[in-house]
């Protein structure tokens, strides 16, 4: 009972983590704290981002379709944490740290806009008319959990936090396996619930998919994440790396792509496209013009900044409403 929780945590970690993880203390935070006598600091980080409020705002954010008719659509918030859940199972079996995972897990879509893959694109879009470098959703969930949130004071995470929720998208890999484990898992995650979704909304069927793919993958949602995840793990033993098989590899990149040009970017997302670039571009623009409208989270951003923040930061229903109270005559509301 002498032993402190951190002496407790650090005997722990020495003898069960492998040592290609990374180790939970010290901490490592741009502003230096004390440690808590009861979580280590990535159990810290995990409770920040769970009570934030982007966090909570994802809930009602776009997976894939738009104010669905129905209860079970996934959303933003439904998708992290079931890309979270699977995260932690490939990180207990490669005995990585998990704490480690699940806060980059639970993180990495925190700046994601509204609209789903059509939102992201049509902020980039409207910040770029401006004048601006673009919009790229990991790039700014990385702004939102370090300046945004707490009033503008940021959630002061860990630097490996940090990097796996920058590199979970994009050209660079993150330097910890916990965080490739997430890069990774999110597309296992969100190609195969995705999937679900889109035959539930009859957008796709069953005879609709590759069959090679599936042949190799599964016949379900539940079977192919199983499959992905049997040989990440096995193909992940050593090394510094988090890898999948050329084989499955290729499958999954396949089925993703056939996901984009039927789901994501198809037909039926296509119908809501103009919809949304548009009311996103009259939004941008509205703000632009009226930047004493905006609201002030991060003193030190210019006005492009300011906007891309206030829209990014939206809900999907919060979007629409806001939009039609703008701009919808209220006689032809319905």
């Amino acid at each position: 009972m002498s032993e402190t929780f951190e002496e407790m945590i650090r005997n722990r970690e020495e003898g069960y983590l492998s040592e290609r993880a990374v180790q939970s203390y010290p901490a490592s935070r741009a502003v230096p704290e004390e440690n808590n006598p009861l979580r280590t600091p990535f159990q810290r980080d995990r409770d920040r981002i769970v009570h934030s409020k982007s966090f909570r705002r994802l809930m009602h954010k776009t997976q894939v379709f738009i104010a669905p008719e129905g209860d079970h659509y996934r959303t933003r918030l439904t998708h992290t944490l079931e890309a979270t859940g699977i995260a932690r199972t490939v990180a207990r079996a490669l005995n990585l740290n998990e704490d480690l995972t699940e806060a980059i897990g639970l993180a990495h879509d925190l700046g994601h806009p509204p609209f789903g893959h059509i939102g992201e694109q049509a902020l980039d879009e409207a910040n770029k008319a401006h004048g601006g470098k673009g919009f790229k959703h990991n790039i700014h969930s990385l702004r939102v959990v370090d300046v945004l949130e707490r009033e503008g004071r940021g959630l002061n995470l860990n630097e490996p936090v940090r990097q796996g929720i920058l590199n979970h998208t994009g050209p660079n890999k993150s330097a910890s396996l916990e965080g490739q484990i997430v890069r990774l898992v999110d597309r296992v995650a969100y190609i195969n619930h995705d999937i679900d979704d889109a035959l539930r909304a009859s957008i796709l069927h069953s005879e609709d998919l590759p069959r090679g793919e599936i042949a190799l993958l599964g016949p379900t949602g539940a079977s192919r994440i199983n499959s992905l995840v049997t040989d990440i793990v096995e193909q992940s033993q050593v090394g510094p790396e988090i890898l999948q098989s050329e084989s499955m590899g290729m499958a999954m990149l396949r089925l993703r792509k056939f996901m984009f040009e039927n789901v994501y970017l198809g037909e039926a997302a296509l119908t809501e496209h103009g919809r949304v670039h548009r009311a996103l571009r009259i939004l941008f623009d509205h703000y632009m013009e009226r930047i004493d409208e905006v609201p002030v989270f991060d003193p030190k951003a210019d006005d492009l900044q300011r906007v891309t923040d206030l829209l990014a930061g939206m809900t999907d229903r919060y979007a629409i409403s806001h939009f039609t109270d703008l701009y919808v005559p209220e006689g032809s509301r319905l």
